[in-house]
């Protein structure tokens, strides 16, 4: 059986929203956000996937203005998550799921997923029973599909899937630079998710916004390819083309980057083998360049002592990192100079560790804000 009921590949991510306040995760804008809402249905669309967490809280908000108020509750499909940093008790479990039904103003969620089901936060799952839990709701019809986001190595995959064959899908981090990653481990799991016969949604399939912005060699690869086609339908259509993926979530953020996305996945077709060769020689080149592999998901800076941009300052320091040596002047120097008027600079880590614990590409984020002050309040 097929639970995504064949629908369209692409999938709106809620987290990266439109922002009235660049710097405010929270200052969604609400009326581009409905543009975008109706757009997304308008060609097709239907699934859309938020969490408990996503724009400072206020996500799940943003669905109720934007979608499921506006629009017949048999046009979308709606998913959304529970993240076991907020789950203290047996209690939390309810109270939380309460709320977010409340909070998007639906009965029930179409696909509702434990969030981010790695070694540490597996334990905090099964010591609150919340895959007993999770199947209780879909027993009761508040849940139609159950499954899990997964940051972790291929093992653990294996071991939680060969534990609970009753998740119906999991939600994996796949994109071309993650691929063979021994750190992400995206074609690993990725097997490990089609050997347990679990379809696989994939979120991150333009790594933040890194898969958009390429080094200019491999951007010119890729427009020579195919002069027609945006750098980040590479992307996605990368992580589309895989047989067992039957959702590509995109956080899109604006206007034009849906627009772009809905063009290309309404009629999506396959990379071709040639097409395939032109993404390994740009993942070569790309790997050449990029000195910190942050998503910008952002989960580090929640509970920051010192408020540090810290995903901000890595992609300043990564397009730092990938100007021409050359130039006498580049603009990354003065952002990193206006948003410590705002955050935290990197020199003020404390190295607390909150960062890491939390970070799902395991990055040495501590040694990274050091190489970040150096290059830029020297």
């Amino acid at each position: 059986m097929d639970i995504f009921n064949n629908a369209k590949k692409l999938g709106f991510g809620l987290m990266r929203l439109p922002r009235l306040d660049p710097n405010d995760e929270g200052s969604i804008d609400l009326e581009q956000t409905k543009q975008m809402v109706d757009t997304f249905l308008q060609r097709g669309f239907t699934y859309f996937d938020t969490a408990w967490m996503y724009c400072a809280f206020k996500s799940e908000n943003a669905v109720k203005e934007a979608l499921t108020s506006r629009h017949p509750r048999e046009s979308y499909t709606l998913a959304t998550k529970l993240h076991a940093a907020y789950i203290h008790s047996l209690d939390d479990r309810d109270a939380i799921f309460n709320t977010q039904r409340e909070k998007t103003g639906v009965e029930y969620f179409d696909y509702y997923l434990l969030h981010d089901v790695g070694a540490e936060h597996y334990e905090i799952y099964k010591k609150y029973d919340c895959f007993a839990w999770i199947a209780e709701k879909k027993r009761q019809g508040l849940i139609k599909h159950m499954g899990f986001s997964f940051h972790d190595t291929a093992e653990v995959l294996d071991k939680i899937l060969t534990e609970h064959p009753e998740m119906e899908f999991v939600q994996l981090q796949i994109n071309y630079l993650d691929w063979d990653s021994e750190g992400v481990q995206s074609r690993k799991c990725y097997e490990v998710a089609t050997k347990h016969g679990k379809p696989v949604i994939v979120m991150e399939p333009v790594k933040g916004g890194t898969l958009a912005k390429l080094p200019a060699a491999a951007e010119k690869l890729l427009r020579q390819a195919d002069p027609g086609a945006s750098i980040p339908s590479w992307a996605v259509r990368f992580a589309a083309s895989l047989p067992n993926v039957k959702m590509v979530l995109s956080g899109m953020s604006s206007t034009e980057q849906l627009l772009d996305n809905t063009g290309y996945m309404q009629n999506f077709a396959p990379l071709t083998q040639q097409e395939q060769a032109v993404i390994a020689q740009a993942v070569d080149i790309i790997n050449a360049s990029i000195a910190i592999p942050c998503t910008g998901c952002s989960y580090c800076t929640e509970g920051c002592p010192m408020h540090i941009a810290i995903p901000k300052y890595f992609s300043l320091y990564n397009a730092e990192m990938q100007e021409l040596k050359e130039k006498d002047f580049t603009s990354q120097g003065t952002y990193y100079d206006n948003l410590t008027l705002t955050f935290g600079k990197a020199s003020d880590c404390i190295a607390c560790g909150q960062c890491e614990s939390v970070c799902p590409q395991h990055l040495p984020i501590i040694e990274n804000l050091k190489r970040v002050a150096k290059q830029f309040e020297a």
